[in-house]
Parts: C-alpha cells; structure tokens; sequence
C-alpha cells in the first residue's frame, strides 16, 4: 500500500482506500456479516480511510464502521462522513445550525465517537457554496470538539472551486475516472495550490470500469443502477458516472486492449486516477473481500505510460466528453 497526506491534515491516508456507501444499501443486497469481513480484509491489506454518510443505509455504514473500530482497535483509521442529505426536501435553506448540529450528533452516535474525523458536506446544492454561515457553523462544530476536519463532496467542478476558497476546507471529494476527467484542469491545480485533499469518487463508474457489464446485465430492483439513469432518484452523473449505459460499454471494450499484462480492469482505472499528485486517495466500493483484495493491488503498480495515457485521454474525447464534460 502507498499513502499520501490529506491536505494540511496532517494524515497519511492510503492511496487506495474504501468507500463504503455500497455496503450501507443502494447497491442491491447486502449482508451485514459479509461487509465486515470486507472491512476487515481492507484492513489487513493496509486501507486506513473508510468513506460514509449517514444516509448509506439510514446509518447502517456508519455502524458497519463502529463494529469495525470496536473489533480492531489496536488498528487506527479514518472515517469521513457526511452530513446533508437526510433533509427533505434537499434545499440549501435546511442547512442551518440546528440541522447541521443534529446530523453531526447522529453522526456520532452512530460511528461511537467523541469527535468525528472528517465531515463532508453531501453534495449540497450549490447556492450552498455561497452560503459563508454554513461554513461558519462548521468551524463552530470544530471549535465545540464535535469534529476535527470538515469538507465538501461536490457534484459539479464549479462548487469545488467556490468551495476551496473557504479557508479550514479540507478536502474535496468529487467523481474522477476515465470516464470523468474534467477535474484534472484548473480545478486540480488550484487545490495543489491551497493544499486541499482530494478523494476521487466513483472511480470505477458504479462498476462500468471493472469490465463485467454486458448489454444484457440485469440490477435488483434497490441498486441505483436500474432506477437513477436518468436522475430520477438523485444527480444523474452519480449512476455510470453520467454516461449512457451503451456508451461506457463502447469506452470499456476500447480500454481492455490497453490493459498491461496481468492487470485487471478496476486496477487499471485506479492507477490511471493515482497517476495525478493532486488526487489523495481513490475511495472505491466494495461488499467481498476478493474485491478488496483486487482494488489494494493497484496502489503498488507501476506507473502507466505516456502512450497509455494519451490513449486514455483520446477515448474520453472519442467516447465520453460529449456526454459529460459540460454538465459537471
């Protein structure tokens, strides 16, 4: 495993670490019993920053992520949440004081602590970056000892700049893959500059870029994948990463040649995200250890070649920018 610092927190976080909203639900069935074993094989193979949200299953990721402090505690490790999406409706008027005060509580209730590691806010809307007092309740809730580090998990490259220019944000968690790469220009650049940590979400296109899928891949009728397509249930570009199912299969079967010998897809997509400075850690999902156990593999490849990537840049141009670029 390699680590990189998180923004000025000060933590070394592994490259590859673990996002853990599918082992809270949406992802179709899940057993508990199993998602601790994937937690704990993540673990053993050197993972030390685990990604949640209150929401994931009502809480149900968030004490998965209690258990596991609760069984291992000689192991330490990270855990960032989020805070924003229990509101109904999502408005930027319910991120007040009280709410952001009562999803912290929970918060801590749920993961069993004193102080939370890292809260994100959920992917807010965006008259929310423009919101100076919401961010000022944060700095309150770290001045209260509530929480150590606060960001932002974001939807759109314009919110992550507006969001970075808030002094004690720390990171920026945002979907960044082969197939979503507009993050790489000035957003990564600037977030260098004012050392922000970023988390590169959905890094394989809600399992797009593991290779698996076929045009005839059936979802459970409670996996996002057969019912937010379109966005009919939240932002569009969280399923596939925005693109339509047919295209990410064309983008795919152009990828595979690509492949160095021995690598897996979801490994090459995961080296290709650790290949940018900017980018602290890949958080990819993960509900068997045996895919665990293959993601980890990609902190320690090799890095991938000039060639490669400006063939990798010429697919997203061929296939995906059109689809994407412009809308996040």
């Amino acid at each position: 495993m390699q680590y990189r610092t998180l923004g000025r927190t000060g933590w070394n976080v592994s490259t590859i670490s673990f996002g853990a909203w599918a082992i809270g639900g949406s992802w179709g069935t899940v057993d508990d019993a199993e998602s601790m074993q994937t937690l704990h094989a993540a673990l053993d193979s050197g993972v030390n920053f685990f990604d949640t949200a209150d929401v994931y299953g009502d809480g149900r990721s968030e004490r998965l992520l209690a258990r596991l402090r609760q069984e291992r505690p000689s192991d330490p490790f990270y855990v960032a949440t989020k805070a924003g999406r229990r509101l109904n409706p999502h408005v930027a008027e319910g991120y007040t004081r009280a709410n952001l005060t009562a999803f912290i509580e929970r918060s801590l209730q749920n993961l069993d602590m004193d102080t939370l590691d890292l809260v994100q806010l959920h992917c807010p809307p965006t008259a929310v970056y423009y919101m100076p007092d919401v961010f000022g309740v944060l700095d309150d809730l770290v001045a209260q000892g509530k929480l150590r580090y606060y960001g932002v998990s974001v939807e759109k490259v314009e919110e992550a700049l507006k969001a970075i220019e808030y002094p004690n944000v720390q990171s920026v968690q945002i979907i960044f893959n082969i197939f979503r790469q507009r993050p790489a220009g000035v957003f990564f650049r600037e977030a260098l500059t004012r050392q922000v940590g970023i988390l590169a979400r959905v890094p394989l296109a809600s399992g797009m870029l593991t290779g698996k899928l076929t045009p005839s891949t059936q979802f459970e009728a409670d996996d996002h994948r057969a019912f937010n397509r379109e966005g009919e249930a939240f932002d569009k570009g969280e399923t596939f990463s925005g693109v339509p199912y047919a295209t990410g299969l064309d983008a795919v079967a152009d990828l595979q040649p690509l492949l160095p010998p021995g690598w897996t897809l979801p490994q090459f997509a995961l080296r290709w995200i650790l290949m940018f400075d900017a980018v602290t850690c890949a958080i990819p999902g993960g509900k068997r250890p045996a895919q665990v156990a293959d993601n980890v593999r990609a902190a320690d490849l090799p890095p991938l070649s000039g060639e490669i990537m400006a063939r990798l840049a010429q697919i997203y141009q061929t296939h995906l920018y059109a689809h994407v670029h412009h809308y996040w």
